[in-house]
């Protein structure tokens, strides 16, 4: 899977960053791994963008507070999982504007990726 987000500035030399996250930082959360200023361990990345990663097993739920003001992009990598009331499986994306909370439920086996994009 290949995802490219605009950039906030121009003429950026190319560069490469790899980080690996231990999976017990991914369970039951969404763990920051990409953002402007590499904060919490992440890549840094020349974009109004924050990027995050999560695992979720049955009888997992996670609820995190977003900003009206920005939009949210979820895709689901793998397994299935419910989306602020919407049940989603592998694969399926959810595009999420003007929305002031994200609420995973019911998740089975559910590998996420979650983007905070500027608006």
């Amino acid at each position: 899977m290949q995802i490219w987000i605009q950039p906030s500035v121009d003429e950026i030399p190319p560069s490469y960053e790899q980080i690996t996250i231990p999976t017990e930082e991914k369970r039951k959360t969404l763990r920051l791994v990409a953002s402007p200023t590499g904060e919490q361990g992440s890549v840094t990345i020349y974009a109004d963008a924050k990027m995050y990663a999560g695992l979720f097993d049955h009888g997992d739920s996670h609820h995190q507070h977003l900003n009206p003001q920005r939009k949210a992009y979820l895709h689901l990598v793998r397994g299935k999982i419910t989306v602020n009331g919407h049940a989603i499986e592998g694969g399926d994306a959810v595009l999420m504007d003007g929305e002031s909370e994200l609420q995973l439920t019911n998740p089975e086996d559910a590998e996420v990726i979650f983007f905070d994009l500027a608006p």
